[in-house]
């Protein structure tokens, strides 16, 4: 990996822990919301993630170990990953990072709640709300908000680990 992928992996991962934010909060916002655009209650959204040219951890490996002569020893280097692959993979090295494939609708019934006076009570005085469980939408923001907080530093690492190489260079 080049001296700027482990900023590019974690850039991906900010953008995409950013969206899942959102998503949230929309959740919680909407949670009473009984009338769409569309027609019934709000539907909970999920973030689909998906690895950016990545391929698997085994390609990943024997690319790393295939590598600069000198790293590994060549009768291991050879041992092991004559047993994993035939040669170098797509991955080369530089694994990608995280995306946003898409939001999808949460397809679970909405709750019925009996309260008559609700403009959208239906005949029999039942109102069906969003099945958004507010403390299920908090541990969710409180993972995206942590796995921002991590990437984020990631990111002020690699910083200051520049910074010092190119400090030594002077």
């Amino acid at each position: 990996m080049n001296l700027f992928g482990v900023m590019d992996v974690s850039a991906s991962a900010l953008r995409a822990e950013r969206v899942r934010a959102e998503v949230v909060a929309s959740n919680m916002a909407n949670a009473e919301t009984t009338r769409t655009p569309e027609g019934g209650p709000y539907q909970r959204h999920h973030v689909v993630f998906e690895a950016q040219n990545s391929g698997s951890f085994q390609e990943s490996l024997v690319s790393q170990m295939n590598g600069p002569a000198g790293l590994i020893g060549s009768g291991f280097k050879n041992a092991f990953a004559s047993g994993l692959s035939t040669g170098p993979t797509a991955a080369n090295g530089a694994p990608g990072g995280v995306a946003v494939t898409g939001v999808i609708s949460d397809a679970s019934a909405p709750l019925e709640r009996y309260d008559p006076q609700h403009p959208d009570a239906g005949p029999d005085g039942f109102v069906a709300y969003p099945d958004i469980n507010p403390l299920t939408e908090m541990v969710d923001l409180m993972g995206a908000t942590r796995s921002y907080g991590m990437n984020a530093s990631a990111i002020q690492a690699e910083k200051s680990m520049v910074s010092s190489s190119l400090d030594l260079l002077k």
